[in-house]
């Protein structure tokens, strides 16, 4: 079974995550996965994207079981793949030509929320929560925590939720502008789809100046993720982190 499935019909692509029995965590599979497929949008005639997913879960973050399983002398090798492809894939969408609409249901944990973040239009639906772990886990931020979430809410209200760990429900993920739209339980798809429809109907040449002129600095994001992946690999090397991985998974 493939770990992304992409379909483009009536010039809307949709991209859809889809190892829904590991929660879509993020492994280096799944990443390579979501790459390929922005890149085969790149070159269709896809005039608006909406990224998804299947399950229970939007995407649960990095896999912890799997950071804990690797031998301490190889974990920061399985970092480097797993960060690394992760920014890869938040820079490979403030790159794609055409606007992103993310439907999110379920649980948005650790560096999954950079996909949330690096698209441009984000639809929650009831039961959608965001939620860092970081700081329980004993892993450094990553995913645009500290570089896209404060351009997205404030950095004070970043910080705040990074360091008490706390949740935020769809209700508050839209009144912050984490998310710019809200949708039902079962309608999120339906919601998004409505939203690339409009989208597609608008002239092509005014939506790309506007996308060129509104995202943020790809630079300056370049450079907040590459500072993210330092201190990550710095972190994920610690007795720290070790142990609270050993009590996360109640190891």
């Amino acid at each position: 079974m493939s770990a992304v499935r992409t379909r483009i019909e009536d010039g809307i692509a949709r991209l859809t995550l889809n190892r829904a029995e590991r929660h879509n965590a993020l492994v280096p599979e799944l990443l390579r996965a979501v790459r390929n497929g922005l890149a085969e949008v790149r070159e269709s005639d896809a005039q608006v994207l909406i990224l998804d997913a299947s399950g229970p879960s939007f995407s649960t973050g990095g896999d912890v079981a799997a950071f804990y399983d690797t031998r301490r002398a190889n974990r920061k090798a399985y970092a480097q793949q797993v960060v690394g492809e992760l920014n890869a894939t938040l820079l490979d969408l403030l790159d794609m030509p055409v606007p992103t609409v993310v439907a999110v249901h379920g649980m948005v944990t650790g560096g999954s929320v950079g996909l949330v973040l690096a698209c441009d239009i984000a639809v929650v639906g009831d039961g959608a929560s965001f939620a860092p772990w970081y700081t329980v886990v004993g892993f450094s931020p990553d995913g645009g925590w500290t570089t896209l979430m404060p351009e997205r809410i404030g950095r004070a209200r970043a910080l705040d939720i990074q360091l008490t760990n706390r949740a935020v429900d769809a209700d508050e993920a839209y009144r912050l502008g984490l998310a710019q739209y809200r949708a039902g339980a079962h309608d999120t798809g339906a919601r998004a789809l409505d939203v690339a429809r409009v989208i597609r109907a608008a002239r092509p040449g005014s939506v790309g100046h506007t996308l060129a002129l509104t995202r943020p600095d790809r630079t300056t994001v370049a450079a907040g993720l590459e500072a993210e992946y330092r201190s990550f690999l710095e972190q994920i090397d610690s007795e720290e982190a070790d142990k609270g991985m050993a009590a996360f998974l109640k190891r």
